[in-house]
């Protein structure tokens, strides 16, 4: 039986049984968290940075402070705060969030809207002041001279985004302690992504897979890059 199970370790990375199975649903379960994490936090970033930018009120000084600290937030110590908040004694614990790709979601959440709140903050902070002046002698509302700054300011957004996009897909700790890293007994990945999936099969001497899935990693970003430059205006 030992033979056997240390004969099939040895195998090419191609022949085993359900590795194509196991790549792809690893890059499902990485794109589904990250890109839906991004997606939410874009949209919960854009309006916070146009009234931060724009918006005079008290405590606009330690509302931008506080955005700054969030982009350096540790991840382990998100992961540990997303886990008590679906844990059974959580206020989130009746939703039996533990171990699943939405307490992933909510981690990559809280990694990425500080990045791209900030990087928009000051995208939209550098847009000319003319451009708005001119929108509002135009007869323009607030929502006009808004749509007119991000139009404006898109090139810098989607940096933001793409800043992000790289926290978020690039994050192994927060996600390895709220999801688990679990996957099926047919290699089928319910909460493992590409990087802790880098992480276990290096540790377990499977150097092959790993650099198969580092590549594939690598790639999406390259892809996804080119995607968010190029409905952000930028030249790629």
């Amino acid at each position: 039986m030992v033979g056997a199970i240390v004969e099939l370790a040895t195998l090419p990375l191609v022949e085993f049984p359900f590795e194509s199975n196991y790549v792809r649903s690893i890059v499902y379960v990485s794109l589904y968290v990250s890109l839906t994490a991004v997606l939410l936090s874009t949209l919960v970033s854009l309006p916070v940075a146009m009234l931060v930018g724009f918006a005079e009120f008290p405590g606009r000084r330690l509302a931008i402070a506080l955005i700054n600290t969030g982009m350096g937030l540790p991840s382990v110590v998100v992961g540990l705060a997303v886990l008590f908040l679906v844990s059974n004694q959580g206020p989130l614990g009746t939703f039996d969030l533990v171990f699943t790709k939405e307490a992933m979601i909510m981690s990559q959440f809280v990694l990425a809207t500080p990045v791209i709140t900030g990087v928009s903050l000051a995208a939209v902070t550098g847009v000319d002041e003319g451009v708005r002046d001119a929108s509002y002698a135009l007869g323009g509302t607030r929502l006009d001279v808004a749509l007119v700054t991000i139009k404006e300011a898109r090139y810098g957004i989607a940096t933001g985004v793409l800043a992000g996009l790289g926290r978020a897909i690039s994050e192994v700790g927060s996600v390895l302690i709220v999801g688990g890293n679990i996957a099926g007994a047919d290699g089928t990945a319910i909460t493992r992504t590409l990087t802790t999936a880098i992480q276990l099969e290096a540790r377990q001497g499977r150097f092959e897979l790993a650099l198969v899935l580092g590549a594939i990693l690598l790639v999406l970003v390259l892809l996804v890059n080119a995607v968010v430059l190029r409905l952000g205006g930028g030249r790629i």
